[in-house]
């Protein structure tokens, strides 16, 4: 079902194809990010601390990052819709056995295993669809998949939770496993047969991590979506004890904030439709800007609410540009390890989501609380000196 790259139109096949993919990334979205929501629940009813509950968390992404492309070297060779079928078939079995684990033990490894499978499936939605899809509409595309995570943080997390407050949280995980028998329908019916490219070593595949250009391209997203977490992590206390909200306020913040980030998703795709990685430069000085203006427009309610708006809107305008730019790099210096390459973003997303957070809390915890949006505006800077770096080497190429 490869498209011509001559075409510049997506068909009704197109389409449908990708708000299949979509609809798979919401499902693994919901079922990564709505442990935070339940994990009160989780350690009731499994008679644990909730610190020791939320290693859960830190457990996913440390096995995610870990995990994802070691497994996509592994099935690099494997023709991509079974691969996908046979994964999602396993994922929702994992979330089955989440529900009626007996112990904390358990439910730790298979949510381990879970991460490791949901990295790939992510890897393998983007691959397809770049494959697919014509080459000028792969910014679209992708924006598309990616933002079925962001509706899994403003509508499936939500209910996730609510279901797991008030029937407990082996409710979420059943809901998650109905989820994904949708998404493997979905997957059956429509993604195509499309075979792999990858036929060398896994050794060979793994070089592409050595290569220097690949590596400036992974922390690149690192960066950027490190500099938001270093504020994000922290935004209630910035909401409760700076803006001074009442709690009653919090929700319903939070709610606009992932409203505002679909925008952040739609502004992703049209900045990848054309020359990427040189708007990007642009596009974190602005974050930058965004981020450390907070330090001082918390002094306003008003104000710091409307830069608090604009900082979510920033939020992921580098994620399509970065995921296909990886993709790009791969095909030119190793193109038998493009699934591998694809894999990467999703990466340095969750390697930026654990420094950023940690780096907040670092600062958080030893000054100030506004230090963070300076901290987090210096992070920004770094992503914009890594892609003008990037942007320099592709202009000599």
């Amino acid at each position: 079902m490869c498209m011509s790259s001559s075409s510049t139109r997506l068909s009704q096949t197109d389409w449908l194809l990708i708000a299949t993919l979509s609809m798979l990334t919401f499902v693994l979205g919901t079922s990564e990010f709505v442990i935070v929501g339940i994990l009160s629940e989780i350690a009731d009813g499994l008679n644990i601390t909730i610190a020791k509950a939320g290693t859960l968390v830190s457990a996913f992404a440390i096995a995610f990052a870990i995990g994802t492309p070691i497994t996509m070297s592994l099935t690099g060779h494997l023709e991509r819709r079974k691969l996908m079928l046979g994964l999602i078939f396993v994922w929702i079995l994992l979330n089955v056995c989440s529900s009626i684990a007996p112990n904390d033990e358990i439910l730790l490894l298979t949510r381990i295993v879970t991460a490791v499978l949901t990295g790939v499936l992510i890897s393998l939605a983007m691959v397809v669809a770049s494959d697919s899809v014509p080459i000028a509409k792969r910014g679209v595309a992708v924006s598309f998949i990616f933002g079925g995570f962001t509706l899994a943080n403003v509508l499936g997390v939500p209910i996730g939770t609510f279901i797991g407050q008030h029937a407990g949280y082996a409710a979420t995980f059943w809901l998650t496993s109905a989820l994904g028998v949708i998404a493997l329908v979905g997957v059956f019916k429509v993604v195509p047969v499309q075979q792999s490219t990858a036929t060398s070593s896994i050794r060979d595949q793994l070089r592409l991590l050595a290569n220097p250009r690949i590596m400036i391209a992974f922390f690149i997203p690192s960066f950027g979506f490190g500099a938001t977490y270093v504020v994000y992590t922290y935004l209630v206390p910035v909401l409760e004890l700076e803006l001074k909200l009442p709690s009653t306020w919090i929700s319903p913040i939070l709610l606009a904030y992932g409203v505002v980030s679909i925008f952040s998703n739609i502004l992703a795709g049209k900045i990848a439709s054309r020359n990427p990685i040189g708007r990007l430069r642009f596009v974190f000085i602005v974050q930058a800007i965004v981020l450390a203006a907070l330090y001082v427009t918390t002094a306003s309610v008003s104000l710091g609410l409307i830069n608090i708006a604009l900082m979510s809107l920033m939020s992921i305008l580098l994620t399509t540009s970065t995921q296909i730019y990886l993709i790009d790099l791969a095909e030119k210096f190793n193109p038998e390890a493009k699934g591998l390459a694809a894999s990467l973003m999703p990466v340095a997303s969750n390697v930026g989501i654990a420094f950023g957070s940690a780096l907040g809390g670092l600062v958080y915890a030893n000054g100030p609380i506004m230090n963070i949006a300076l901290v987090g505006g210096a992070v920004a800077l770094l992503a914009a000196a890594l892609t003008a770096v990037s942007h320099r080497l592709d202009q000599r190429a």
